[in-house]
């Protein structure tokens, strides 16, 4: 054992495998969104079983390796397989990516899922900016010890930087892409939601619901990380139509989804 802590030594693991690479930005890809990957050129794949306290991701959909090199001409570490609380994972597991990121100097953080539509306008396919989240996942990665770089208070009122926002639609809007905003309630799981949940997150305001990014989001603006995410509505939420939710739809429908969103990222990342 070095002494050293768990987001040194990814950050130690990763660094030499860049090749040279400083980036600038980190892009964490939700389920069945992985193809996005393939626009990263000059690509460096490490695999997580390469870096010291990444776990194998557990969910189809997600596989298990950082993919950097230039995206738009932008150095950039693409995130193939992110880590859920619901697998079992510590909230410090899930949100070590994302300071092993900060460790090695990127300040952009960029992320995307796949959601349920709880507005009832969102169909199969919708991508949503988030403009907001509602945390009902009921743990933080914040609660402990202050780490190192991080703030005991994070301001949250403004999660997800507005500049970047701004950014996302402006390049939405020249290429011509449908781009809604919206509110991110995330949940727990494993299960989805029942109808009667989702009448309450219609509610509390919530726009669409999913599993992930609240956490990460959380411990990027702890370090004053700026913050942009999307959301692939790839069904509607339950009770707002007849047929049952299954995983492998929602990977479907990211799948499908992805090179609208990969054009768009590309976009965005060229104007950073």
């Amino acid at each position: 054992m070095t002494g050293k802590g768990a987001v040194e030594r990814a950050a130690d693991a990763v660094r030499p495998r860049l090749d040279g690479l400083e980036p600038r930005v980190a892009v964490v890809l939700g389920s069945g969104l992985g193809g996005l990957a393939d626009r990263v050129r000059d690509a460096r794949r490490i695999a997580y079983h390469d870096i010291p306290g990444f776990p194998q991701p557990g969910v189809a959909g997600h596989k298990g390796e950082l993919v950097a090199g230039t995206v738009a001409g932008i150095p950039a570490i693409v995130q193939c397989g992110r880590f859920h609380l619901y697998e079992g994972h510590a909230a410090e597991v899930v949100a070590l990516p994302i300071r092993m990121f900060h460790r090695l100097g990127i300040e952009t953080l960029v992320l995307t899922n796949a959601a349920g539509g709880v507005r009832p306008t969102f169909r199969p396919g919708t991508l949503m900016l988030i403009a907001d989240h509602i945390n009902l996942m009921w743990r933080s990665p914040l609660v402990g010890l202050v780490a190192p770089g991080e703030g005991r208070f994070p301001d949250m009122s403004a999660p997800y930087d507005e500049a970047l926002r701004a950014m996302a639609r402006n390049a939405a809007r020249e290429a011509r892409i449908p781009l809604e905003d919206g509110v991110y309630a995330g949940l727990l799981g494993p299960s989805y939601e029942t109808p009667a949940e989702i009448r309450m997150l219609a509610r509390l305001g919530a726009d669409a619901v999913g599993m992930s990014t609240v956490p990460e989001v959380l411990v990027a603006r702890a370090r004053g990380m700026r913050c942009l995410a999307f959301s692939v509505i790839t069904n509607p939420a339950a009770g707002l139509a007849s047929e049952a939710i299954a995983h492998d739809d929602v990977l479907a429908l990211g799948r499908r989804a992805a090179g609208q969103l990969g054009g768009l990222l590309e976009t965005v990342l060229g104007r950073m």
